[in-house]
């Protein structure tokens, strides 16, 4: 395997830092004894009570053990981070910090720009991912193997797309939780008791993700067919777009979009 064997170092702990390392350890990608954490104040989070897991306040020492570094500080913590990277394959999570950045923080340019949530402690999350130009092929195999633990990945062409994955699946569950809020609340305004529409509403988006991470279909396909069948789900889907849903939908991504390009900078 490209990193079994290999010491990979963390830097941060945190929600999506400790999700991820949980990940790499329970499948395996990452052996015990091989994963290296560094935090300001020693052990924390969900990785505190993980076995075989070696902790150090001290970033240099960690970057001097091991052969890939994953950056999951908060924005501005990582932008004033700094440290001797070179020859290290380094790959970084924190939202809106760029390539050309990440070159900067750590001196080399073997750097990945990804993005990926929180649902990497359940294998479930989307971890799509940019290479700099001073990534190899085996560099590519190892970020594979390492987001692949973490759910499904893909390599884009363009870093500007992972401030696009950072707005639609960095927030988990986010924008669906937002959605089923809206469901669940129409349901209790129907006299549904709470704990019921909580279950329903629960189950439907958990069969409906189910359905649609196992289709290669688009997801506008089964919106047609609900239409196309003219039944009680097609009045309500025809009211939606008459509503505007799709536009209010990309206002809300574009906000989020735009403030991935701000966030953790001085003006931001």
């Amino acid at each position: 395997m490209a990193v079994r064997g290999r010491n990979v170092g963390l830097i941060g702990a945190g929600q999506l830092g400790g999700a991820i390392g949980a990940a790499l350890l329970r499948a395996g990608v990452v052996t015990q004894g091989h994963l290296w954490v560094a935090t300001r104040s020693g052990p924390a989070g969900d990785l505190a009570a993980v076995p075989g897991v070696n902790w150090t306040t001290d970033v240099e020492m960690l970057v001097a053990r091991c052969e890939v570094i994953l950056l999951a500080l908060p924005p501005a913590a990582g932008r004033a981070l700094r440290f001797a990277g070179a020859g290290r394959l380094v790959v970084s999570v924190m939202a809106g910090v760029r390539i050309d950045e990440l070159i900067a923080i750590s001196g080399g340019a073997r750097v990945v720009r990804a993005m990926s949530s929180p649902a990497a402690a359940l294998g479930m999350a989307y971890s799509p991912w940019c290479a700099g130009a001073g990534v190899t092929e085996a560099d590519r195999e190892r970020v594979r193997a390492l987001f692949s633990a973490c759910g499904s990945t893909d390599e884009v062409p363009d870093e500007s797309q992972i401030d696009v994955f950072t707005a639609i699946t960095g927030p988990v569950p986010g924008f669906v939780a937002a959605f089923a809020d809206a469901v669940q609340a129409y349901a209790q305004a129907q006299g549904v008791a709470p704990d019921v529409a909580r279950r329903a509403v629960g189950q439907l988006f958990h069969a409906a993700g189910a359905t649609l991470a196992g289709s290669e279909r688009p997801a506008a396909d089964f919106v047609q067919e609900m239409v196309d069948y003219a039944g009680t789900t097609a009045a309500g889907l025809e009211a939606l777009r008459a509503a505007g849903l799709c536009e209010v939908v990309a206002d809300g991504l574009e906000a989020a979009r735009r403030r991935c390009l701000s966030i953790g900078r001085p003006e931001g």
